[in-house]
């Protein structure tokens, strides 16, 4: 009885992902392009990306501070910290800045489009979208997925901006760097296309993992108040977990 319970255990993640892919194969299948189309997509970009701005802007500022302060004490030991621009900016365009802009945008964004989706489950509304002959796919999760798309590079950008920001502040206005040295060590260590272009490629990755989940986990909440709760959690940590196995693997083949 054990054993089955554990083999039914170990298979339920197995499922879940399996009946995920089903979903997403299906809301591509469906998919059709139209100005209403594009004016609901721009709208869930707003929903998503523009709404998430305050908290990519702060945590952004904060990041880079506290990334250079650890730098900055780390190499001033080894007589290195004229480096700490090239690891500010390596860490933050290959790893940091693409990893916590997902989370922040599963935490944010992710969760309120699968609260929306299971609410609409619960309240019959992707029901009433069949019965009048509208595609709920169409209607509802493709604008959705779009816009992680399409949002989450955006707010990568202004995360690694702000970051910059709150480095420049603290190493230069702070500590007394030399502003022409910082920038120009800056430069002449990040490439355009394996740095700042693996990251940007990693971020559309990101975008679409976070979004399908977060459509997915609504989409398939129980129609309860408490199934909804449910599936915003399991959208957050499912999120987390698919973002950190993700970068991971693209790491290691970018590297």
């Amino acid at each position: 009885m054990s054993n089955a319970t554990s083999h039914t255990g170990m298979t339920a993640p197995l499922r879940e992902l399996g009946r995920a892919g089903l979903f997403l194969l299906t809301a591509f299948s469906r998919m059709r392009f139209g100005p209403r189309q594009l004016a609901e997509i721009l709208r869930q970009v707003y929903f998503a990306g523009v709404r998430s701005l305050v908290i990519i802007v702060i945590c952004g500022f904060f990041v880079g501070l506290v990334l250079t302060l650890q730098t900055y004490d780390t190499l001033t030991r080894f007589g290195a910290a004229d480096a700490v621009s090239t690891v500010l900016a390596l860490s933050l365009f290959r790893e940091l800045g693409p990893v916590l802009a997902a989370l922040l945008f599963a935490g944010r964004a992710g969760t309120s489009i699968t609260a929306e989706i299971g609410l609409m489950r619960a309240t019959e509304q992707l029901d009433a979208l069949d019965l009048m002959a509208i595609d709920p796919m169409e209607r509802i999760v493709q604008p959705r997925l779009l816009a992680g798309l399409i949002a989450l590079p955006a707010l990568v950008l202004i995360f690694n901006l702000t970051a910059i920001v709150g480095g420049i502040f603290f190493a230069v206005f702070l500590m007394g760097s030399d502003p022409i040295s910082f920038w120009a060590n800056m430069q002449s260590s990040v490439e355009l296309m394996r740095d700042f272009g693996g990251g940007m490629f990693k971020s559309v990755c990101f975008g679409f993992v976070a979004a399908w989940l977060a459509v997915w986990f609504g989409w398939s909440a129980r129609p309860t108040s408490e199934g909804v709760a449910l599936a915003t959690t399991q959208t957050v940590i499912a999120t987390a977990i698919a973002v950190l196995v993700l970068d991971f693997i693209l790491s290691a083949f970018m590297l």
